[in-house]
């Protein structure tokens, strides 16, 4: 059984979107951060509660050839697919940074991991703030 919706159906609460274009991952970057042993997630609220969670993966090319990052883009996905969409909260983005450890790891660990940070709030209760003066539209 899917989770994908047909037209006449309404979305499922676990059917997460996606992250496509630049400014996408750019604007979540300006919110929480996440680490963990197989990645980096970082959350936005758009306080938009009425849309759903949107998702996005980055794979850099320091951890490994094309065939490993893509493996690695696969891997998570299938963990978010799997168990990590119901616990995304509506009106949120994600960007799920990868380690090179996402390629070792046991799939039940990376499931359990992934849940466990989306559902974890962050330490230092503030949003990331960039570099004054760089983004904030005022001169230096």
């Amino acid at each position: 059984m899917t989770n994908r919706a047909t037209k006449d159906d309404k979305p499922q609460k676990n059917a997460v979107g996606r992250l496509k274009s630049r400014p996408q991952f750019l604007r979540v970057r300006e919110g929480e951060r996440r680490k963990g042993k197989f990645f980096l997630l970082e959350v936005l609220d758009r306080q938009e509660p009425d849309t759903g969670a949107r998702v996005g993966f980055t794979v850099t090319k320091k951890h490994g050839n094309a065939v490993e990052r893509n493996r690695m883009r696969r891997r998570l996905k299938a963990a978010v697919g799997h168990s990590a969409a119901i616990a995304m909260k509506d009106g949120h983005d994600y960007v799920i940074v990868a380690r090179r450890e996402v390629l070792t790891a046991k799939f039940a660990d990376l499931e359990a991991a992934l849940s466990q940070r989306i559902e974890s709030r962050p330490r230092h209760g503030t949003p990331r703030n960039s570099a004054p003066g760089k983004h904030d539209g005022k001169k230096p």
